[in-house]
C-alpha cells in the first residue's frame, strides 16, 4: 500500500500518516482467512454431491428390490437373447466380425486408446483445454467413437433388435417366427473374383491399403503441415492407426447392411476381416 505524504509536511504529520498506513495494513490482513483450501470449490462440490448420488443409490438398491425376471428356465431360451444393456455394443459388433475381434481385440484396442491419449496430445497449452477452438479434432473424434459409435450400438441392441437377432422398427411387432434370409457373402466374391488366392490377395491389398495405405498416403501429403511435424512419425502412425481401426468398424456396418458384405479378407482357419 503506497503512503501519499508530502515532501513538505510536518514531522508529526507524517508519522501520523504511517501510523493509520500501518493500522490499514493490519486491519486488511486481519480480513484475510485463515485457511485456503487446497481443492477448489467446483471440485469440493462435485465430490460433496457424487457421495450424496451414491448414498441415495446404495439406499435405493437395500429398501427397493430389482426388477428380476422369473428363474432361469434351461428348457427354454429366451428370444431374443440379450446382454445386459451396457454390453450389447459388443453384442451389436458381433454381427459384423468374427467373436475375437468383437469381443476382445476391438475392446482392447478402445481401452488402448484411451490410455494413449495423453501420450499424443501435443497442445502447447496442457490440461484444461478442451473447448472446440482448442481441440477440434479430438473432440469430434470422442464424440464420433463413443456417441455414434458406443451409444448407437447399444441403441440398436436395445430399441431395433428382436427374435433371433433381426432388425424390427420400434413400431414393429416382434414375431419370433420371422425367417430373414442369409445372402451375406464376401466382397471378393461379390466383385466377381471366384480364385480363394486371388480373394485371400485382394483382401490383404484391401486391409493393408486402409490400415497403411492411407494413412501413409495423408502423412506423405501432409508431413510439411506444423501439426504433422509436431506430432511426429511414432504418435501419427498411433493415432492414424487406432482412427482408421474406428472408421473401418463404420466401413464393415454400411457394407453389412448396404451390400450384405460379410468378410473383406478372409484366410480359412486363421483370419477373417
Amino acid at each position: 500500500m503506497a503512503e501519499n505524504i508530502s515532501p513538505g509536511a510536518p514531522i508529526a504529520d507524517q508519522e501520523e500518516v504511517k501510523v493509520q498506513s500501518g493500522r490499514a495494513r493490519a486491519l486488511a490482513a486481519a480480513d484475510l482467512p485463515d485457511k485456503v483450501h487446497t481443492w477448489p470449490y467446483l471440485v469440493r462440490a462435485e465430490f460433496i454431491s457424487g457421495c450424496v448420488l451414491l448414498l441415495v443409490l446404495l439406499v435405493w438398491s437395500i429398501t427397493v428390490d430389482a426388477p428380476m425376471e422369473e428363474p432361469a428356465n434351461p428348457t427354454k431360451t429366451p428370444n431374443p437373447s440379450k446382454a445386459p444393456w451396457y454390453f450389447l455394443g459388443l453384442q451389436e459388433m458381433l454381427v459384423y466380425f468374427d467373436p475375437w475381434i468383437a469381443g476382445v481385440v476391438l475392446p482392447s484396442l478402445i481401452i488402448v486408446g484411451l490410455m494413449v491419449i495423453p501420450y499424443v496430445d501435443i497442445n502447447p497449452k496442457g490440461n484444461g483445454y478442451y473447448t472446440w477452438s482448442e481441440r477440434k479434432f479430438a473432440i469430434a473424434t470422442f464424440v464420433f467413437g463413443f456417441l455414434v459409435l458406443w451409444v448407437g450400438m447399444i441403441t440398436i441392441g436395445v430399441f431395433f433388435r428382436g427374435p433371433g437377432w433381426n432388425l424390427f422398427m420400434p413400431w414393429d411387432y416382434w414375431d419370433p417366427h420371422k425367417v430373414v434370409p442369409l445372402t451375406n457373402i464376401d466382397l471378393p466374391y461379390f466383385l466377381g473374383i471366384r480364385s480363394e488366392m486371388v480373394a485371400m490377395l485382394f483382401g490383404l491389398v484391401c486391409v493393408g491399403g486402409w490400415l497403411v495405405g492411407v494413412p501413409g498416403a495423408i502423412y506423405q501429403w501432409k508431413k510439411n503441415s506444423p501439426v504433422i511435424r509436431e506430432l511426429g512419425f511414432v504418435r501419427y502412425g498411433i493415432v492414424a492407426t487406432l482412427f482408421m481401426i474406428m472408421a473401418g468398424v463404420v466401413v464393415k456396418m454400411f457394407l453389412r447392411h448396404l451390400f450384405n458384405i460379410k468378410y473383406i479378407l478372409v484366410i480359412p482357419n486363421i483370419l477373417n476381416v
